[in-house]
């Protein structure tokens, strides 16, 4: 009695995905054709809010001054020469 599990197709290869990717489309056409002024009047704010969004997200190669990633720590190096 061999019973297959199978697994229900990803949700992105059916039709009702294809279908709101169409819809989400031309919505993102009509806002953008419809609403420009609006647009243009929050570039700004968006500008002024990606700074601290990449400041926080672009920061995490950071090891606060230890060595970096990969690398053996200090004392690990020292007991390898000895």
């Amino acid at each position: 009695m061999d019973h297959e599990h199978q697994e229900p197709p990803s949700f992105w290869r059916s039709s009702a995905a294809w279908a709101l990717l169409v819809a989400v489309a031309a919505a993102g056409f009509y806002l953008v054709t419809e609403h420009t002024a609006h647009l243009f009047g929050a570039l700004p704010y968006l500008v002024i809010l990606a700074c601290p969004l990449m400041h926080a997200f672009m920061h995490r190669g950071h090891d606060r001054g230890g060595p970096p990633r990969g690398h053996p720590r200090s004392e690990d190096r020292e007991q390898h020469r000895q």
